[in-house]
């Protein structure tokens, strides 16, 4: 079983699912991680979210981390917890949701925008913080927000990430990446799906070889 520290220093890259289905859960998620990704999050707003989660933590728990997303109540934390999900990332900063992912012993990974609210999401607890959404957080923004975060802080930008800004956000401190359409959409063959991880994997391997 992974810690999140070395699954995300593996490969620091978070398939996001959204609008994922329980009958193409261990289909889409087999062929990611095969693909080189060791994070999974099953966000609460797709259908039957929590049957996805149950399903690939039963299949690849010991693979990957299985989480969920859009997590933002203490008994959402909770479900997740019996689902078997072991990562609880929500778009917001949420005292009640740090202190429940603690008490349960989850990785929580709240979304912040500004020092303030990452410096809060530290003091209680987060093991990341999610940039979000990234498309109001520039690389330049991000590169003064390394100057005053503690040294080792995972910085993880979500939203409008793509191959072609990957590295802008790399250069500028980010250490990997949450990836929702630009990997994954409802309906999307799976074969398309992997094609696009192959191509996100492709470049942090990369930008590694680069660096």
């Amino acid at each position: 079983m992974k810690s999140f520290t070395d699954a995300f220093s593996s490969m620091p890259l978070i398939a996001i699912l959204r609008g994922l289905t329980p009958d193409s859960a261990l289909e889409v998620i087999g062929g990611l991680i095969d693909t080189g990704f060791s994070i999974i999050e099953v966000p609460l707003n797709s259908p039957d979210p929590l049957s996805s989660i149950r399903l690939a933590a039963d299949a690849f728990g010991d693979k990957a981390l299985i989480g969920a997303g859009t997590v933002l109540s203490e008994d959402a934390v909770r479900q997740v917890r019996n689902a078997g999900g072991r990562v609880i990332v929500s778009p917001n900063l949420s005292a009640k949701v740090a202190v429940a992912a603690s008490e349960l012993d989850l990785d929580y990974i709240p979304g912040v925008a500004t020092p303030s609210e990452a410096f809060t999401a530290l003091d209680l607890g987060a093991i990341g913080l999610k940039l979000f959404p990234a498309e109001l957080i520039s690389p330049a923004a991000l590169k003064a927000m390394t100057a005053v975060l503690p040294r080792g802080t995972p910085l993880i930008p979500v939203g409008g990430i793509t191959t072609d800004n990957l590295d802008a956000y790399l250069d500028a401190g980010a250490d990997g990446f949450g990836l929702g359409s630009a990997l994954f959409k409802p309906q999307m063959p799976t074969s398309d799906v992997i094609a696009r991880a192959s191509k996100f994997v492709d470049a942090i391997d990369a930008h590694r070889q680069g660096n």
